[in-house]
């Protein structure tokens, strides 16, 4: 099975990568053509791995990267930036992608997706499309018109919630911030929240690379059991990442009031997504690609509490820290 894999380099996509490499020198017979619009220098070679240089946002560039491969793993994107920008690389670029596929007869697509396409919340254990999404930002709305494009073509989706793990540089440095504008549990930190660990999501893709038959549809990809805001920030706390999450606890009202009282880079919305319920029923895939889920991203903190206490200790104060 040969493999053709963009975003190579990214969080999720490096993962991936290592993942793919992994089960190649455990013995799979499997290669991967990893797509960089720059090579990485100084990494050392992974088995069954070869760089290709290309840029989605150039279909000519593109040409032939296909060529042998048997599935597309797409998980490049951008999740910021204006909308123009968006546009190229996720909607651009997934249609010269899907164009590349279907020129080199590749019979399966997967799209990294995401479940902030559904929106505004709060959401509770909602099925796949069982809200209509709502997308508020030019990185969702785009990649939801990806979405269309990929389920066109006979594809599959993977809409991720809020993903943990050395490199994620979005979660935990804004629930830092928010612990210092907003000291207090937040509503009781009872908000359920879908998330998962950057590897068990990078294992999912990499069973259903290598599954042999195309899955196709939309489906959520977090882990199954939901994650409560106050368990998240306690066992943040405790491996040093956040401080101790603070014993008053104020309502919702309370917490907004004093969010806009200390202005900071995270916004009411995105605060609104990491305290209240936004979870999303991610059991159907994990079953179809007969892959166990794993004891939860909880559980995975211990591995990357090193690395998001070094990313913290170089971050700016927030305002009312200040």
């Amino acid at each position: 099975m040969r493999v053709l894999l963009t975003g190579a380099t990214g969080f999720i996509g490096s993962t991936v990568l290592r993942t793919l490499s992994r089960a190649r020198a455990g013995g799979a017979d499997l290669t991967v053509r990893a797509v960089v619009r720059v090579a990485p220098a100084g990494q050392e070679p992974l088995p069954g791995v070869e760089w290709a240089r290309a840029d989605v946002t150039d279909p000519a560039s593109l040409r032939g990267l296909g060529t042998g491969c048997d599935v597309l793993l797409h998980l490049a994107a951008r999740v910021g930036g204006d909308p123009d920008e968006c546009a190229a690389v996720n909607v651009g670029g997934t249609a010269a992608l899907l164009d590349e596929a279907r020129r080199a007869g590749i019979g399966r697509t997967l799209l990294l997706s995401t479940a902030a396409v559904y929106g505004a919340g709060p959401h509770r254990g909602i099925a796949v499309d069982e809200i209509d999404p709502a997308p508020v930002s030019a990185a969702s709305r785009t990649r939801l018109a990806a979405e269309r494009l990929v389920l066109d073509a006979g594809g599959t989706v993977l809409r991720p919630g809020l993903v943990l793990g050395a490199g994620d540089r979005w979660v935990v440095p804004a629930l830092a911030e928010l612990a210092e504008r907003v000291p207090a549990r937040w509503d009781g930190g009872r908000g359920l929240l879908s998330v998962v660990d950057v590897r068990d999501l990078a294992r999912l893709v990499t069973a259903l690379a290598r599954a042999g038959r195309p899955t196709g549809g939309t489906f959520h990809a977090s882990h199954p059991e939901p994650v409560r805001v106050a368990d998240l920030l306690t066992a943040l706390a405790g491996h040093g990442v956040l401080p101790e999450v603070a014993e008053r606890d104020w309502p919702l009202g309370r917490c907004l009031a004093e969010l806009s009282r200390n202005p900071g880079r995270i916004s009411e919305r995105q605060f609104r997504l990491l305290s209240e319920d936004h979870w999303y029923d991610s059991r159907e895939i994990w079953r179809l690609a007969d892959c166990a889920p794993g004891p939860g991203p909880l559980a995975g903190l211990a591995d990357a509490a090193a690395w998001y206490r070094s990313l913290l200790a170089g971050r700016q104060p927030s305002a009312t820290a200040r």
